[in-house]
């Protein structure tokens, strides 16, 4: 997926550098043509100001790359300098979220390349490495998921609270900007670890298994990931986790999971929150139901409400019988 523009990761795009040689005095406005084929034959083409070093990273492709191996592992270069730490909260940030570790960036002219390959083939075998990891461990990982303001993180402060006492607890926050999110769930008790992804709409493998390093959770542990806030492109990133869960609030329209189809099809699990609000809006229960299983007839669904602490003894239940499995 093209981080700059946000186009689909199943387009074949062409990436051009313009004619003439890039010095430290060329503007900054030099340009990359981005070229998307549609479905139906229309060309669409448009382009992205780069910075002028003639070795620079194309942002398609190129993230701030972490270059340990794997998550116990270093490359031998000097240790970067540790994460700011606020009120017992550790924090990463990454400036451009795509590939998490491209190597290769594309620099020649005309080289096209199929983003869903490279990006997801690469975050694949990373998220494998994370599952093994976990899987070693016994520990449980669950990848939360929702649009912005669904209440997934009230949801997880308020489980965290009732919780934290049963077993070890962890939890990696990700969001594009601030440490909003990552104080409060901090503020619990709770090991957490926040992950700012700067451009980028979702968490990706490398992230969590940077993480995984930053945190390392104790045997036996529930990790709970919270996504950043998006209803299409954190369905596309395996990060290792156990199970996917989805969370809607009645605040969004019933209609969520037949518009978004691919998020709620991906996931074991859809967390309906908010319900304390239903007699106030014009929500209805049984057609959310109805549109979630018609998308994945297979999807485990708790109601809840986070503030009341309505239908939460059913969802811990399901946390416990996770972690027993795990």
């Amino acid at each position: 997926m093209c981080v700059t523009c946000g186009c689909a990761s199943t387009n074949t795009v062409t990436f051009s550098r313009p004619p003439g040689p890039a010095t430290d005095a060329a503007p900054s406005g030099d340009l990359s043509e981005h070229t998307h084929t549609l479905p139906d034959g229309t060309v669409i083409t448009h382009a992205h100001p780069h910075p002028p070093n003639g070795d620079r990273p194309d942002p398609h492709l190129a993230l701030a790359a972490d270059t340990s191996d794997g998550i116990d592992g270093t490359d031998g270069n000097s240790a970067a300098a540790p994460p700011p730490h606020r009120q017992g909260l550790r924090a990463i940030a990454f400036e451009n979220a795509g590939d998490s570790s491209a190597a290769h960036p594309v620099h020649s002219h005309g080289t096209t390349v199929t983003l869903e390959q490279q990006i997801l083939g690469k975050n694949d075998r990373i998220a494998a490495e994370n599952r093994r990891w976990l899987r070693d461990r016994a520990i449980t990982a669950l990848n939360l998921m929702s649009s912005p303001g669904a209440g997934k993180t009230t949801l997880l402060v308020r489980t965290l609270t009732d919780l934290i006492g049963e077993r070890p607890l962890a939890v990696i926050e990700g969001d594009q900007a601030t440490s909003h999110d990552g104080e409060r769930i901090a503020a619990t008790g709770c090991p957490t670890l926040q992950v700012n992804t700067g451009q980028g709409c979702h968490l990706e493998a490398a992230m969590v298994q940077r993480g995984l390093r930053e945190l390392n959770p104790p045997p036996h542990s529930l990790l709970l990931i919270e996504n950043v806030g998006n209803l299409v492109c954190p369905a596309l990133f395996d990060l290792g986790e156990q199970a996917k869960v989805a969370i809607l609030s009645i605040t969004e329209g019933e209609d969520k999971p037949i518009k978004y189809p691919h998020l709620f099809r991906a996931c074991q699990v859809m967390v309906l929150t908010k319900l304390d609000l239903l007699p106030y809006l014009p929500f209805d229960v049984d057609r959310c139901l109805a549109y979630a299983r018609q998308v994945n007839p297979d999807l485990r669904i708790f109601q809840v409400s986070a503030l009341s602490g309505q239908g939460l003894d059913a969802w811990y239940q399901w946390l416990r019988h996770e972690c027993c499995g795990a």
